[in-house]
């Protein structure tokens, strides 16, 4: 499946390089948008807001007019269920699944560890229930990244997508390295990820051509496109 992406900065759609780089801003009305009824979901990727907190009108205009999965700054229950109440048919949350463990005795923050917050997964998915969850892997170097891709931690993405599977219904893998470069997204990555959880698996990160979007559909994976499409690189 083809999900377009729609990234928002400052209350502007905006496609980034691996989240730093603005290239271009669009209008925000839903109604502007250029979108085919053969694509069945619309990602938000809300979390490049360089200041916390959705827009509720804007987020549920978007979701008046197209099934979306809405992600973006996402630190607790209630966040989601903003979200969710905004109309948003899925909650995507990354950064608030890792969280900062200190060992006895050291204050230090070098001396911290990250780790996946299995607690916190399991009760969203309590509230939620597993069908409305689903939680980003971001990763750059082979390691999750998270706080807006500028925190590289030592976990790896199949060791955490093991560890939350019982909790979601799909995995929304970035890899950083590509993402936003429109050169393609490594294969090897992604078959590698795709064996090591049962979970829906999407992908996105520098993805650009019919060919890659067909390769990922092979293996049963879906793509995440968003500068390709817009720029006209890949044809809907």
């Amino acid at each position: 499946m083809l999900i377009p992406s729609i990234d928002l900065m400052g209350g502007k759609i905006v496609q980034l390089v691996q989240g730093q780089k603005r290239r271009w801003s669009l209008r925000t009305s839903a109604s502007g948008l250029s979108v085919s009824p053969a694509i069945r979901w619309c990602n938000w990727w809300t979390w490049m807001r360089p200041k916390g907190g959705l827009e509720p009108q804007l987020v549920a205009e978007f979701c008046g007019k197209l099934p979306c999965q809405v992600g973006g700054g996402i630190r607790s229950a209630d966040d989601a269920q903003a979200v969710l109440d905004c109309g948003a048919k899925k909650v995507i949350i990354g950064s608030s699944l890792i969280k900062t463990l200190k060992p006895a005795g050291k204050d230090s923050a070098e001396d911290s560890e990250d780790a996946v917050d299995v607690a916190f997964a399991r009760g969203l998915c309590e509230r939620f229930g597993i069908d409305r969850l689903v939680f980003a892997v971001d990763a750059r170097g082979g390691r999750v990244a998270i706080h807006g891709w500028k925190t590289i931690t030592r976990i790896e993405p199949a060791a955490m997508m093991q560890q939350l599977g019982p909790f979601c219904c799909a995995f929304l893998y970035t890899h950083i390295d590509t993402e936003g470069l429109l050169q393609g997204i490594p294969m090897d990555v992604i078959r590698d990820l795709r064996q090591k959880t049962s979970r829906r698996l999407i992908a996105a990160g520098g993805i650009h051509r019919t060919e890659e979007v067909e390769e990922l559909d092979k293996i049963g994976v879906d793509a995440v496109v968003g500068m390709a499409i817009y720029s006209g690189l890949l044809k809907i």
